[in-house]
């Protein structure tokens, strides 16, 4: 399912600082977010990923990021559920951003993280997990804390977690249930 601005959420302002612009992706971009994903990783891994994740339906936002009128960026965020001993919880992950070498390292992943957080808050999203850098993420509010009661399949150093709701992880305990595209 292809993320529709217009149906799921509006962002009211487009997110622009420096030339960069933040907003949902469109339906002629896949070659391109493809494309971003390639050129960020050096490999095809993460832009299957992103097909897969689409194919397989689990898609809740895909925002790109462009400069100049080309897209430079992608971030991808999709359901994913923790299995408790009583339920399954909604929870999301963010998997993979994406920022092509010549335009790293000028905060336009920062970017679309927070634009992405703010999307997600603005849809009601409680938890959000993300497998990354453990320097880079915990700017964002990501805390390996917050991911302790979690059992996953990754190392603990780099699995992390964000509540958008204060305390939505409190007392959860379970294990994270990632969408079939990840291939866990």
């Amino acid at each position: 399912m292809l993320y529709d601005a217009q149906r799921e959420y509006r962002i009211q302002e487009v997110n622009q600082h420096d030339d960069v612009i933040v907003r949902p992706e469109t339906l002629n971009e896949l070659p391109l977010i493809r494309s971003v994903n390639e050129s960020a990783f050096g490999r095809q891994d993460e832009a299957q990923l992103v097909d897969n994740l689409r194919a397989e339906g689990a898609v809740l936002v895909s925002l790109v990021a462009e400069v100049h009128g080309r897209v430079v960026g992608h971030i991808l965020f999709s359901r994913m559920w923790i299995e408790t001993a009583e339920d399954l919880m909604p929870a999301v992950a963010l998997a993979p951003m994406a920022v092509v070498p010549d335009h790293q390292r000028r905060g336009i992943g920062e970017q679309l993280i927070r634009e992405g957080l703010n999307v997600l808050c603005a849809l009601g999203e409680q938890v959000v997990i993300v497998l990354g850098h453990p320097n880079y993420y915990p700017r964002f509010g990501f805390s390996r804390d917050k991911a302790r009661s979690l059992s996953s399949p990754f190392p603990a150093e780099a699995f992390m977690a964000i509540e958008l709701r204060p305390d939505a992880l409190e007392g959860i305990h379970g294990k994270v249930k990632y969408p079939a595209a990840f291939g866990l």
